[in-house]
């Protein structure tokens, strides 16, 4: 075999063999995003303190069950969704979001529990949450919205037989949660789009639980390289509670 016949072979071994390393590398990737794990970015406020906008999280996708791309199969569930739990999920059409979109809250309420909200109180079956996670930053605000009005279908107890249903932001319920679904909160319980305007969400939206917080920086600064130069070095790592 000639010096240049040799060099063209080896060269080609080489390429295959990367070929090889880089197919099953993509592949084991795929597989990790589709059933494991995924990266999910917090855009807004709704769920400090415990998250804040710039916060990278690793989202376990495996826990509840991750969906079959391209079919309606998901994998068997290691774990149910439950109250307390923060968990990642595709909102309802009616919370108006584009296809796609995925939402973090908390779980405040599970199948068969009622919930209500008094003063800025959260009630569950009728006894008060302690919230230590809660923050309330508008406390002498409690605005109304025609958004709430999904909530008279599922009223329960004294407020069912009552006269007409005013609910607030602060104020509300108690309404049912029905069968695989679930009522969800944003822990800033005063700047937070959540089930108290759009709904329940069904268990099947329910697609993961971040892990921990992989990178953290501070996005109101305006600096260009803030991503580099304002990290969050202390939140780095951290699991969600």
């Amino acid at each position: 075999m000639s010096d240049q016949r040799h060099r063209d072979v080896s060269m080609l071994r080489w390429a295959w063999e990367w070929t090889k390393i880089l197919a099953t590398a993509l592949v084991l990737f795929l597989f990790v995003r589709s059933f494991v794990v995924e990266a999910f970015q917090i855009p807004t406020s709704s769920m400090e303190n415990t998250l804040l906008v710039g916060d990278f999280l690793l989202v376990n996708k495996a826990v509840y069950g991750a969906e079959i791309p391209g079919t309606e199969l998901h994998l068997p569930e290691l774990d149910e969704p439950g109250v307390g739990d923060v968990v990642v999920f595709r909102p309802p059409p009616s919370a108006g979001q584009p296809p796609g979109a995925r939402y973090v809250k908390r779980i405040v309420g599970a199948p068969g529990d009622t919930v209500a909200m008094r003063g800025g109180t959260l009630w569950r079956n009728g006894r008060a949450v302690r919230e230590p996670y809660a923050r309330h930053t508008r406390a002498r605000r409690d605005p109304s919205s025609p958004r709430f009005g999904w909530q008279e279908r599922y009223l329960v107890g004294e407020r069912e037989r009552r006269g007409p249903y005013r609910p607030t932001r602060d104020d509300w319920g108690p309404v049912a949660v029905p069968s695989d679904s679930f009522f969800v909160m944003g822990d800033n319980r005063d700047n937070s789009e959540d089930s108290r305007y759009w709904g329940f969400v069904p268990r099947e939206a329910i697609t993961g639980r971040p892990l921990f917080i992989y990178y953290s920086y501070d996005r109101e600064d305006r600096a260009s390289l803030s991503w580099a130069t304002e990290v969050r070095w202390g939140r780095l790592f951290e699991p969600i509670e």
